[in-house]
C-alpha cells in the first residue's frame, strides 16, 4: 500500500483537511459525556430545570458542530479517494499498455481486467476510510481512555484491561484474515477468466454443445468462490461479536464497581454515567475500527495485486534511432534470428535468414504452428529475438525508437479487429489526420469499398465491440483499410483474407500490388495460391526455413511446398502458375 500512497500527492490538502476534522468532531464527542454528568450531579439533584435546559442546548451545539464536521471530513475524504482511484487507474492503465505481448500474455488479460475495476476499486475504498475513520477511531479510545483516568484512576484501570483485549481480537482477525482475501481475489480472477471466455466464445460453445460442460466449471469457480468468501466471512463476522462481549463485560464491571466508589463518595453517579459513555464510545469507536480493519485488508490484498502488475516490467525496451532510414537496398532482413516464447521449452524459430528488397512482396507459407505469425511479428517488435537480428533499413530493429520503427509498418493481425465507433473513427487510427479521400481509397484497394456503400451512413456507419455487426471478411478488409490508411512502407498481412473468397483475395493482391508502389509486402496465408505470384516465398516446418524462392524454384526443390501446393491444387493449377 505504501508503494501507492505518491497517488495522493495531488490532494494532500483534501488528505490532511479531512482527517482533521474527523479529530475535532471526535472532540466534540468526548466533551458530551462529561457534560451529561453535569446534568445528571447538577440539575437533576439540584431540580435545576433552567440549568438543564442550557446544559442540553450546548449538547445541541456540539452535536450540530460535530455533524457540520463530520459532513467537511467525507466531502474531502471521499474526494481524495476518487482522485487517489483516477490518478491510479490511469496510470495502470498506462502502465499496462507499455508492456510488451511477452508480459501481457505471462499475466493474462481477465487478471489485468480484474486489477484495473474490482482492485483499484477496493483500495479506493480502503483509501476513502482511512481519512475518515484511521485517526479518529484511535483518537477516540484515547481520549476516552485519558478522560476516564481524569474522572477516576481506580475505575479507569478497567480500561487498561479492556482496550488491549479489543485490539488483540482485532489483530488476530486480521492477521487470519489477509491471506484469505487474496485466495478471494484470485477465484475472482477465474470466473472472470470463465465468463470472459464463454462470451468470447459462445458460438463454439453452442456449435459443439458444451454448454453444459461450460455450465458445470462455472459453477465449480464460483463454488469455490463462494466458500472462500463464506469463510472469510464468517471469521470477519466474528470480529463485532468479540468485541461487544470484551465491551459489555467492561461496561458491568464499571457499573459494579463505580456503584461501590459512589457508595464511598469517591465519585458521583453522573460520572458512572460518564464512564459508560466512556466505554461505549469506546466500543463504537472499536466496531468502525473493526469494519475499517476489515475494508483496508482487503484493500490491502488489493494494492498488493495492483502492485504486481506495476513490477512487471516490458521486455522491450525503445531504442533511440529516429532519424531517416539509411539507404540500403534491403528493407528487411533477418539474420539467422531464433526465437522462444517466455516458458517454452522449445524454439519457435531457428536459424531464419533471408534478406527483402524495397518493394518486394514476399509470401511466408508452412503448416500449422510452423511459426508463420511469430516471424511477421519480430518485424515491428512486438517480441524479441533470443538470438541474431532483425534488420529494417539497416538498422536492428531493437535500437529503432518504438514509434518510428511502428510508424513505417502496418499490421494487419490475423484475428480482424474492429473498435467500438464509426468506419471513420476506425480507420484514422493510422492516421489522426487522414481526409475521407485517403481513407476511400484505401479502401478501394482493400476491396472494402462496397461494404461503406452498402451502408446509408457511409463512413459515418456505427460499429459495434468487435464489429460484431460485420461479417468476417467484411472486418477482414476494413482491418487491411484500417493499415493502408496510414501508408506504410512495410505491410504485414498475417493471414488476413482467409474469410474471403478466391476471387476477392486475387483482386485485393492484383490492387495492393498496383497501387502500393514502393511498399514492401509480407503476406501469411495458407492458401498456396495466394502467394504463387509473390517475388519470393518462404516456407516454414517446424520453426525452420525449408525453402525460400519463387514459386517455379519451390516447386523444383522444396518437399514440403511441393505437398502444399498439391494437396489445395491440382497438378494443372501448379503448373500453371509456375
Amino acid at each position: 500500500m505504501l508503494k501507492l500512497l505518491p497517488y495522493l500527492n495531488k490532494y494532500k490538502k483534501e488528505s490532511v483537511v479531512g482527517p482533521l476534522f474527523k479529530l475535532l468532531e471526535a472532540c466534540f464527542e468526548l466533551v458530551v459525556p462529561l457534560i451529561m454528568a453535569d446534568i445528571i450531579d447538577i440539575g437533576i439533584q439540584n431540580q435545576d430545570f433552567q440549568y438543564i435546559l442550557q446544559r442540553g442546548a450546548l449538547l445541541v451545539f456540539f452535536g450540530v458542530l460535530g455533524l457540520t464536521c463530520s459532513l467537511t471530513a467525507q466531502f474531502f475524504a471521499a474526494k481524495a479517494a476518487i482522485g487517489f482511484g483516477t490518478e491510479l487507474r490511469h496510470d495502470l492503465f498506462a502502465h499496462i499498455e507499455g508492456l510488451s505481448y511477452t508480459e501481457i500474455d505471462r499475466a493474462g488479460s481477465s487478471t489485468l481486467v480484474t486489477r484495473m475495476t474490482s482492485d483499484i476499486n477496493q483500495v479506493q475504498s480502503g483509501v476513502n476510510l482511512v481519512l475518515r475513520l484511521l485517526l479518529r477511531s484511535p483518537f477516540i479510545v484515547v481520549g476516552a481512555m485519558v478522560m476516564a483516568f481524569t474522572i477516576d484512576v481506580k475505575a479507569a484501570m478497567i480500561f487498561v484491561v479492556a482496550v488491549p483485549l479489543l485490539a488483540l481480537v482485532i489483530y488476530g482477525i486480521m492477521i487470519i484474515t489477509i491471506p484469505l482475501y487474496k485466495k478471494v481475489q484470485k477465484g475472482l480472477d477465474r470466473v472472470l477468466l470463465t465468463t470472459r471466455e464463454n462470451l468470447a466464445g459462445i458460438r463454439v460453445i453452442r456449435a459443439f454443445r458444451t454448454q453444459d460442460d461450460e455450465k458445470e466449471q462455472f459453477e465449480a469457480e464460483s463454488d469455490y468462490l463462494m466458500q472462500m468468501q463464506m469463510k472469510v466471512g464468517k471469521i470477519s463476522a466474528a470480529l463485532n461479536p468479540l468485541t461487544y462481549v470484551i465491551v459489555n463485560l467492561a461496561v458491568v464491571a464499571i457499573v459494579w464497581y463505580g456503584g461501590k466508589r459512589v457508595d464511598t463518595g469517591a465519585i458521583t453517579q453522573g460520572e458512572v454515567i460518564a464512564l459508560v459513555n466512556y466505554m461505549s464510545q469506546i466500543l463504537l469507536a472499536l466496531v468502525a475500527l473493526a469494519n475499517l480493519i476489515v475494508s483496508f485488508t482487503k484493500a490491502l490484498a488489493s494494492a498488493g495485486r495492483v502492485n504486481e502488475v506495476f513490477a512487471l516490467q516490458t521486455s522491450i525496451l525503445s531504442g533511440k534511432e529516429t532519424g531517416e532510414a539509411e539507404n540500403q537496398e534491403a528493407k528487411v532482413v533477418f539474420d539467422h534470428v531464433h526465437f522462444a516464447y517466455a516458458g517454452a521449452k522449445a524454439e519457435s524459430l531457428s536459424g531464419i535468414q533471408f534478406e527483402v528488397k524495397k518493394g518486394q512482396t514476399i509470401g511466408i507459407i508452412g503448416g500449422t504452428g510452423s511459426g508463420k505469425s511469430t516471424l511477421v511479428n519480430l518485424i515491428p517488435r512486438f517480441y524479441d529475438v533470443t538470438d541474431g537480428s532483425v534488420r529494417v533499413d539497416g538498422r536492428d530493429v531493437r535500437d529503432w525508437e518504438l514509434d518510428t520503427l511502428r510508424k513505417k509498418i502496418g499490421v494487419v493481425p490475423q484475428k480482424a479487429v474492429l473498435f467500438h465507433g464509426t468506419i471513420r473513427d476506425n480507420m484514422k487510427m493510422a492516421k489522426e489526420d487522414a481526409t475521407d479521400e485517403e481513407i476511400l481509397e484505401a479502401l478501394r484497394t482493400a476491396q472494402a469499398l462496397e461494404v461503406v456503400e452498402a451502408k446509408p451512413q457511409g463512413l459515418d456507419t456505427a460499429i459495434s465491440e468487435g464489429g460484431k455487426n460485420l461479417s468476417g471478411g467484411q472486418r477482414q478488409r476494413l482491418t487491411i483499410a484500417r493499415a493502408l490508411v496510414g501508408h506504410p512502407e512495410i505491410l504485414l498481412l498475417d493471414d488476413s483474407a482467409s474469410a474471403l473468397d478466391f476471387a476477392t483475395d486475387a483482386k485485393l493482391r492484383k490492387a495492393i500490388a498496383q497501387n502500393t508502389g514502393g511498399m514492401t509486402v509480407f503476406i501469411v496465408s495458407q492458401r498456396a495460391a495466394s502467394l504463387m505470384q509473390a517475388d519470393q516465398i518462404i516456407v516454414l516446418d517446424d520453426g525452420e526455413m525449408v525453402g525460400i524462392g519463387t514459386h517455379k524454384e519451390l516447386l523444383d526443390s522444396c518437399e514440403v511446398y511441393q505437398e502444399i501446393c498439391y494437396s489445395q491444387l491440382s497438378r494443372e493449377e501448379v503448373t500453371h502458375h509456375a
